[in-house]
């Protein structure tokens, strides 16, 4: 039968699906949504499920189309996808907590000035301060 070896002949000899990223996400798109709550490793369930689209299509163009897919769906159905810090799509389930990693420039010289006044680093600074503000006291 086919295999993935003879595939990539056929594109070496010119062969390909002429499909664009955007056709190829959109489709990646209409199959993440049919799958069930729970399915682990979803890019590769993807791929295997589009066929011999996903069989001929270059890996680069895969991974661009998987990238543009995890965008649009957690913009578009937040309620069930989301993106962790390492751009990884989870269910959205409850069990990933989205980690908060923007600090404003202002925050961050502040914080940068009392690690100076206080002869220690950032991190230690703010170790220091959620002790503190787990025991209840101000800092």
């Amino acid at each position: 039968m086919f295999d993935k070896k003879m595939f990539g002949q056929m594109r070496r000899a010119g062969m390909s699906v002429g499909l664009s990223k955007n056709k190829l996400s959109e489709a990646m798109l209409e199959i993440l949504l049919q799958l069930p709550v729970g399915t682990t490793n979803l890019k590769e369930t993807i791929v295997d499920n589009i066929g011999l689209l996903g069989q001929m299509s270059a890996t680069r163009d895969i991974n661009d189309a998987w990238d543009q897919t995890k965008k649009k769906v957690v913009k578009q159905y937040p309620e069930k996808f989301v993106l962790d810090g390492r751009k990884i799509l989870h269910w959205n389930d409850g069990s990933i907590d989205v980690l908060d990693k923007n600090i404003s420039p202002a925050n961050f010289k502040e914080l940068n000035d009392l690690a100076d006044i206080e002869n220690c680093s950032v991190n230690k600074l703010i170790s220091k301060l959620i002790k503190s503000y787990e025991k209840g006291t101000k800092p």
